[in-house]
């Protein structure tokens, strides 16, 4: 095995068999958790810190407490201003929006690992629009040339919803098309609606300048990125963080493992092959603590969270209020190197208010240990959402020692 350059641990040793503890040090080290948070004013060069770690932001519309691609800058910066983000996104060009691990806030200098993607996309229903509507597709993209940046509702023949949720009307599906295609890209959200606009003319030339991968030598440096934001992790793990078939990540894996960047690693109580990225840090001890969204990297791929944390988690948000079990909007607790809690958490605006409407304890986890830990969390989110009360509900078992922390 080929001398591990960049791995830190107690006793230097050959790494042929990590402990469960091990894999958690270096996936939460990878995703920046081990890093001290900044201690004056956060500024666009730490959250660029955060994007060279995780290469990909998810988006989500839900807004019970933030926009879900403010929180993973959160939770590892603290408090900042969240327009450094927009600006970033829809003034300088720093990034840019596309499907990725879904769809994601992508820094610019990927556009390119993107082009093939972009060039055979057929998805959200193109070949049906086609046939039933021909021609449609050429005049939404002449009208966005023509008139400049427009949202789904101001196309002149944008055509009726199908339905409340993602029933889009035709207009709405064909800016979709065109933005899977890369013809149209994300100019600007109004109430979180994307507001289209020419590639072309919205992303700097920069983004053009390098011409596009191919295939091959794209899915290769997306599960490079991929390991770097890892850690460690298995073929299934590295191909979900692009969201790439496995069977086409296995021969690039392999390249990966030919030039030394991966290590074939095994891991206490995971069945299947994990491999090291050549330099991952472990850390003699994680100090993290931070509140993660349902949506964050470090425990998007659900079995992977529980294979690391022996976190079981879904989300609910869907599941009819009496049915869930955990809450409408819960957010892991990452305390140390484990996941030691949950809390279901609503920014109440009106009245200021952060809302824990339920807050649960892991398995193991001590309430002496994480409430006043998530206290703390606690008062600095709501200090960062302007909200000036936190009131803890009765339901959960962390609910009663919560209040107490927090002197209430």
């Amino acid at each position: 095995m080929p001398e591990l350059r960049g791995v830190v641990c107690d006793t230097p040793r050959p790494m042929e068999t990590l402990s469960i503890r091990e894999a958690r040090r270096i996936a939460v080290a990878a995703q920046g958790f081990a890093q001290a948070r900044p201690r004056g004013r956060v500024s666009m060069r730490h959250l660029r810190d955060v994007l060279n770690r995780v290469h990909l932001v998810q988006i989500d519309s839900v807004n019970v407490l933030a926009r879900s691609h403010y929180l993973p800058f959160f939770s590892r910066l603290g408090p900042y201003d969240p327009a450094l983000l927009d600006s970033a996104a829809y003034t300088s060009g720093e990034v840019f929006e596309y499907w990725a691990h879904a769809a994601c806030i992508v820094p610019m200098e990927q556009f390119a690992l993107f082009r093939h993607r972009m060039a055979g996309w057929s998805g959200h229903g193109a070949e049906a629009l086609q046939t039933e509507h021909p021609g449609y597709l050429d005049a939404i993209l002449a009208e966005v040339e023509a008139r400049g940046p427009l949202s789904a509702g101001e196309l002149g023949d944008g055509g009726a919803r199908t339905g409340p949720w993602w029933g889009y009307g035709k207009g709405k599906t064909a800016l979709e098309v065109h933005f899977g295609r890369g013809t149209l890209t994300t100019r600007a959200r109004r109430n979180f609606s994307r507001v289209y606009d020419l590639t072309a003319r919205a992303l700097p030339a920069h983004a053009f300048a390098q011409a596009a991968l191919s295939k091959e030598d794209a899915d290769r440096e997306m599960l490079r990125r991929a390991a770097q934001a890892s850690g460690i992790a298995t073929l299934s793990d590295l191909a979900d963080y692009y969201r790439l078939r496995q069977q086409e990540a296995r021969p690039r894996v392999a390249e990966l493992m030919d030039s030394g960047e991966l290590l074939p690693v095994t891991v206490e109580g995971w069945g299947e092959q994990a491999f090291l990225y050549r330099e991952a840090a472990i850390p003699a001890r994680v100090r993290a603590r931070a509140l993660l969204t349902p949506f964050d990297s470090l425990v998007w791929t659900r079995d992977r969270a529980e294979r690391l944390f022996d976190f079981h988690y879904r989300i609910e948000i869907y599941t009819p209020g009496p049915k869930r079990r955990f809450g409408y909007y819960v957010l892991p607790f990452l305390l140390g190197e484990t996941i030691a809690a949950r809390v279901d958490l609503k920014a109440e605006r009106t009245t200021g208010t952060l809302a824990v409407r339920a807050a649960y304890l892991e398995a193991g986890a001590k309430a002496t240990h994480v409430a006043p830990a998530l206290a703390e969390e606690l008062r600095s989110m709501a200090t960062w959402l302007g909200l000036s009360r936190i009131e803890v509900a009765e339901r959960g078992d962390l609910a009663p020692p919560l209040r107490n922390a927090l002197g209430g």
